[in-house]
């Protein structure tokens, strides 16, 4: 009788322990980022009351946070290859951690913003260098289930942040929404110094830090132009920050075309598929993610909820974009991004035509579907547009356009927020007749008192309709580039051998 040979394992593509020791790690460090993005958004209205400043300055905050990240996300790639991804996702999180520390002892919104900025640099690091840890163990063949796998963290932090983030508020102090990173912190990074899988660094090309320092502060400082133009800064003070910020961001646009390693590649841009794709993605989060931030705080300013209460009204979006995002992936692959992405914004704006037209009476029930349709549209739309980018692309552009996809949408949400609070702040002013940093603690006050309560709800009211019709207006942009996509599946790619994403 001969002994019968072993059979070949059947699952291939199975994760073995390795990876799965990784995953976990790489999961709660990205929930960790994600969590405290959406944490604070709940938070903006008791940060304002805090520190006695006004919506346009307290998005600082968020915008601050989301311009760092912009910034730490290019450093991430070099630095992978220079230090090695496991010294980096180690140090990421002792950045983020330092960064929630120091934003709990905040004593002015200079102070939080500032510090803000510091953990936006550590949550910026963490999303690329656990991705390349994750998929150089996995290995080529694995790559599609380890994405999915880092899927979880984005699907989970949007819903359970804005509950945590109001619950703390509400129970606790706003300096807990900062202060509940430190166990998480340090469990992570304990699990990340035991469990990950050690590499040596290896070989990178020169890092184009001139660049970086060229295009961040510009993006920055023509933001920042923009809110003192709206508060009405004198003509000099206000563009003088805009002007050094457009000559930043235009010496950055003529370094980049000289030099073989741009901060962005502007090569990318000659496909006319990933540049459609790239100009919808940055119109979207305009639009669709600055006006996200003004969801909890109608909840808070207009209808007088708490904060738990507002984060639990957010919580639809998050269910209907996990329900999407899945799905939609596969759908753009069999029928062309184009089609879907159509489909999704079909399902965005009408949804949020009804925000146009609160009042501080609305029921909740039509605005609580309206936030569930809202989220099947953003997934049926961000998916497709991001992969609808890589289509033509060899695996060598892959690693460079994701860097670019991600630097785009961080600053372009970083816009979004900044613009559309400083339309809000601008509106809450001229209807209680103060000056523009003055807007919403006009409002609270008149909202405080009983005979003026019912009056000043309406008005707050009517300003967050008014911003969520410039929202609405941004986001319908975005049918200009999705009528251009291709809609077609995408024709059987040539083999190339899969280079591991910086």
């Amino acid at each position: 009788m001969t002994r019968a040979e072993p059979k070949p394992d059947a699952r291939p593509d199975k994760l073995d322990a390795v990876v799965w020791r990784a995953a976990i790690v790489v999961v709660i460090g990205s929930f960790m980022a994600i969590l405290d993005t959406t944490v604070v958004n709940v938070a903006l209205p008791a940060l304002t009351a805090e520190f006695h400043t006004s919506f346009a300055t307290i998005h600082w905050v968020v915008t601050g946070y989301m311009l760092a990240l912009t910034m730490a996300i290019p450093v991430t790639g070099w630095a992978c290859d220079r230090f090695g991804a496991r010294a980096l996702y180690l140090v990421a999180i002792a950045l983020f951690m330092l960064g929630s520390i120091l934003a709990a002892t905040a004593w002015s919104v200079g102070s939080l913003i500032a510090f803000r900025v510091v953990q936006g640099l550590g949550a910026g690091m963490l999303g690329p260098a656990g991705t390349t840890i994750l998929v150089k163990a996995a290995g080529p063949r694995r790559v599609g289930r380890v994405m999915g796998v880092l899927g979880v963290p984005m699907l989970l932090g949007p819903i359970t942040g804005p509950i945590v983030g109001g619950w703390l508020v509400d129970a606790a102090d706003w300096r807990w929404i900062f202060l509940i990173n430190i166990p998480i912190s340090v469990v992570a990074f304990v699990l990340a110094w035991r469990m990950l899988p050690r590499d040596e660094p290896e070989s990178a090309e020169p890092f184009d830090f001139l660049g970086m320092l060229l295009l961040s502060p510009g993006l920055a400082l023509v933001i920042f132009s923009a809110v003192l133009i709206a508060s009405g800064t004198g003509a000099a003070a206000g563009w003088l920050p805009g002007v050094v910020g457009v000559l930043g961001i235009a010496g950055f646009l003529v370094r980049a075309t000289r030099i073989g390693n741009p901060l962005i590649d502007l090569a990318l841009f000659k496909d006319r598929t990933f540049t459609i794709s790239a100009i919808g993605l940055s119109i979207f989060f305009v639009g669709f993610l600055g006006g996200g931030l003004l969801y909890p705080a109608y909840f808070l300013l207009a209808r007088g909820e708490s904060a738990l209460q507002a984060g639990l009204l957010l919580v639809p979006s998050s269910v209907g974009a996990m329900i999407a995002i899945p799905m939609c992936g596969l759908l753009a692959d069999k029928f062309g991004p184009g089609r879907v992405v159509l489909s999704g914004l079909v399902l965005i704006l009408p949804s949020l035509a009804v925000f146009t037209q609160v009042t501080a009476a609305t029921p909740y029930w039509p605005l609580v579907l309206a936030m569930f349709v809202m989220g099947l549209g953003m997934g049926a739309t961000m998916i497709p547009l991001m992969s609808a980018a890589m289509l033509n692309l060899t695996s060598r552009q892959v690693a460079r356009a994701s860097t670019t996809l991600s630097i785009l949408q961080q600053a372009s949400g970083a816009v979004g927020a900044a613009v559309l609070s400083m339309i809000l702040a601008g509106s809450l002013a001229g209807k209680f007749g103060v000056p523009t940093e003055r807007g919403q603690a006009a409002a609270t006050e008149a909202m405080d008192h009983l005979s003026t309560r019912d009056a000043a709800a309406a008005l707050v009211a009517d300003s967050f309709a008014t911003t969520f019709a410039c929202a609405l207006g941004l986001v319908a942009l975005c049918l200009v580039p999705a009528f251009l996509l291709p809609r077609r599946p995408a024709p059987a790619p040539v083999d190339e051998p899969i280079e591991v994403p910086a």
